[in-house]
């Protein structure tokens, strides 16, 4: 009799065993075949976000045994973001300008330590993961005169015009595919990119000197393969590096020479307005310079946020 009885139970407690992990896969199987919605934690519609700066730096001596020369310069920054996200598209536009001076004392010009407009313009339509089909333009450019300094037989600095307003100015566009993890970290390729150098045609030189730009021609057109990349990250507390870099292949004319711009921004936070910051930048263009082109500034900056 007890036999049969503990036969009973097992049987029992293996019914139920069963039943209960039958009831478990039919509960997983539901899970796994409804459609949960991820939460998009990229705000949908339009976002958009600015930035003023004023860098300042000031050199002074007087009566310095060790030599020395005074120096005051200032750079007025400008960056403006405009952001629009849907579920399926991205559309980041990008707006930066700058303009810096430096007088010295023993110069009687004052020099430009930077001065660029730029737009930068993606839109992408979602694939798989981070990845989109994508669309961009960028137009660069300055928006003053430049010179050229030199010294005459008697030893006086003298300039030259070299550069006219908005001459140089750049202009690519063209379809590609963009990586976008976040609005820190992401790049952009373009196989199929289109390119224009627009120049003041009274500035041409011979054997296309001037920016790669034939004598007489204010356009030369490229077709190249175009791309770019950004990353901001925190370094430590209170500090962040932002890179900016940019690559171009021209598939007409020397595809192996590639131009390289590649810029790096160090912003250390004193306080709400208030910030220290580095500004590096480098430039590979041999239609323009054989050679690496670098600009470096480093001083106290006033921002506002808007």
């Amino acid at each position: 009799m007890k036999h049969v009885l503990t036969i009973c139970l097992f049987c029992i407690c293996s019914l139920v065993t069963a039943q209960d992990l039958k009831r478990i896969k039919v509960i997983k199987a539901a899970i796994r075949n409804s459609i949960i919605p991820a939460r998009d934690p990229i705000p949908k519609g339009w976002r958009s976000k600015g930035n003023v700066s004023f860098l300042f730096n000031q050199a002074a001596f007087a009566n310095w045994t060790a030599g020395g020369e005074n120096t005051i310069s200032g750079t007025l920054g400008v960056t403006y973001d405009l952001n629009y996200h849907q579920t399926n598209w991205d559309w980041d536009t990008r707006i930066v300008a700058a303009y810096g001076l430096i007088q010295t004392r023993n110069s009687e010009f004052t020099k430009k330590t930077d001065d660029r407009f730029e737009i930068n313009s993606v839109i992408g339509k979602k694939g798989k993961n981070h990845w989109f089909y994508s669309a961009f333009v960028n137009f660069r450019t300055q928006m003053t005169k430049g010179f050229r300094y030199e010294t005459d037989e008697n030893g006086r600095e003298i300039r030259m015009l070299h550069t006219n307003i908005l001459s140089p100015a750049y202009l690519s566009f063209g379809p590609g595919v963009l990586w976008k993890k976040s609005d820190h970290f992401n790049f952009n390729i373009a196989p199929g990119t289109s390119k224009m150098t627009i120049v003041d045609e009274d500035f041409t030189l011979p054997d296309e000197k001037y920016f790669g730009v034939a004598e007489g021609e204010r356009i030369r057109y490229e077709l190249g393969m175009y791309a770019s990349g950004y990353y901001k990250f925190g370094m430590f507390k209170n500090m962040v590096m932002e890179n900016v870099i940019n690559l171009y292949s021209n598939y007409l004319e020397n595809p192996e020479n590639v131009d390289i711009d590649y810029t790096v921004n160090i912003i250390m936070t004193i306080n709400e307005y208030f910030t220290a910051n580095i500004n590096f930048q480098t430039i590979y263009d041999d239609n323009a310079f054989k050679g690496f082109q670098t600009r470096e500034v480093l001083g106290i900056g006033v921002n506002y946020g808007f």
